[in-house]
């Protein structure tokens, strides 16, 4: 089988690896790492016509949407519509993603589990709407910001500021122009990903990701400094989250004429009171992907042409081996913020073993007259597996010292005392 996946960053670079074990892999854009184990394309995978005719011209068999952009711009309606098997909602169905309050809308009507909110655009009735809430404050901008657009305010006169900002001043252009104001949930936080095809449902196994940019989750949110997998959680409530997260909510949407295909990645809390959603995605998370893909036994390109075509319920359920993941995400120095590119890497060789115990997965990087350099804020993340959480960490810092470049920075405690 043919697949072509869309993106270009470390997510990707693992959807492609285990693709590849059993197919023939294209990747557009991709990026250095990518281009050592698949056919890169220079296209941009929001170019939804230029992609069509990416994928009639393989042909392909498969596509495989990585990152949100290309869903919000209708890449899988665009597909859909060429009868091109593509695993990945349509732009409507992703909204579950670029619109928090639709999210919470779907959510309510579901009976799923989550933060008492409120929605609006008028700055005004935001600011009153705060009464109802108590501190801290949860405010989001409404659409998509890149990881920007959540504002965790101390106190009433933070989360006012907080909705000047954005529906104001509007710092996130349009993202701001309507606000969620949120209840504040209190507990660890867990990733799931859902691979979905309009009405069945298969669970991957759950991971944590580090979102703040330094030790002690200090600084900024970032895409992810890292991630393990599997998190600690009871079998039986795992499982749960099929019947009280999932399923309730592919069928919220079909009901609103939105057949749900692709990954749907539930963002849990573990409160005392039970799993509640603090967020959907519609996509697989990153760095989530780069320890939760190496546990994976199978097919996976059936599985997910599967999802595509609707018939997740005749093949078999991915086998998941009993080894942890442990990521360490290598970045450019000032990311989030800005950051410099262009700077040689040295030790990738070095750093991946014949044993097959280290992985690693390319985000930010491009080949330029031989060497690999540096090319986004976030560049490698380095996966090591092993018998357990500890095991695995050791292996993926033991690995990630061996790379470096000018300006290196990473985070000294992903999964430390797990």
């Amino acid at each position: 089988m043919k697949v072509l996946v869309l993106g270009g960053g470390g997510r990707e670079h693992a959807l492609c690896w285990a693709l590849g074990r059993d197919h023939q892999v294209w990747c557009a854009p991709g990026n250095a790492g990518i281009a050592e184990i698949a056919r890169c394309i220079d296209v941009d995978p929001t170019d939804t016509a230029a992609v069509r005719e990416v994928a009639l011209r393989a042909p392909v068999d498969l596509v495989v949407v990585g990152p949100e952009a290309p869903l919000v711009a209708g890449v899988a309606d665009t597909l859909q519509a060429a009868d091109i098997p593509v695993f990945g909602p349509t732009a409507e169905a992703a909204r579950i993603e670029g619109s928090k309050a639709f999210a919470k809308d779907v959510m309510t009507a579901a009976g799923v589990a989550t933060a008492g909110y409120w929605a609006g655009t008028d700055p005004e009735h935001a600011r009153a709407a705060l009464e109802d809430f108590a501190p801290p404050y949860v405010v989001k901008a409404d659409g998509l910001a890149a990881g920007k657009g959540v504002r965790i305010c101390a106190d009433h006169a933070e989360a006012e500021q907080a909705i000047t900002d954005l529906m104001v001043e509007q710092t996130l252009g349009a993202a701001g122009s309507m606000v969620v104001i949120e209840e504040f949930l209190d507990g660890p936080e867990v990733s799931v990903f859902g691979l979905c095809d309009g009405s069945d449902v298969v669970l991957l196994p759950p991971a944590q990701d580090f979102k703040r940019a330094r030790d002690g989750n200090e600084g900024p949110n970032t895409g992810g400094m890292g991630a393990y997998s599997p998190y600690p959680i009871d079998d039986a409530d795992f499982e749960k989250l099929r019947g009280s997260v999932f399923e309730p909510v592919m069928a919220e949407l079909g009901s609103r004429g939105m057949r749900y295909v692709g990954v749907l990645y539930a963002g849990l809390i573990l409160t005392r009171d039970g799993p509640k959603v603090l967020e959907f995605n519609a996509r697989f998370g990153d760095p989530e992907t780069q320890v939760v893909v190496p546990r994976l036994g199978g097919d996976l390109g059936r599985l997910l042409l599967a999802c595509a075509t609707g018939r997740l319920a005749q093949v078999d359920p991915p086998t998941v081996e009993d080894h942890a993941c442990v990521a360490v995400v290598l970045a450019s120095g000032g990311y989030p913020g800005a950051y410099q590119t262009g700077a040689p890497i040295s030790g990738l060789d070095s750093a991946g073993n014949s044993e097959g115990r280290v992985v690693v997965f390319h985000a930010g990087t491009r080949r330029v007259d031989g060497d690999i350099v540096t090319a986004g804020g976030r560049v490698l993340a380095v996966t090591g597996c092993g018998a357990t959480v500890a095991d695995a960490c050791a292996t993926a810092y033991a690995a990630a010292d061996r790379i470096s470049f000018q300006g290196l920075h990473r985070r000294s405690d992903i999964a430390a005392g797990v």
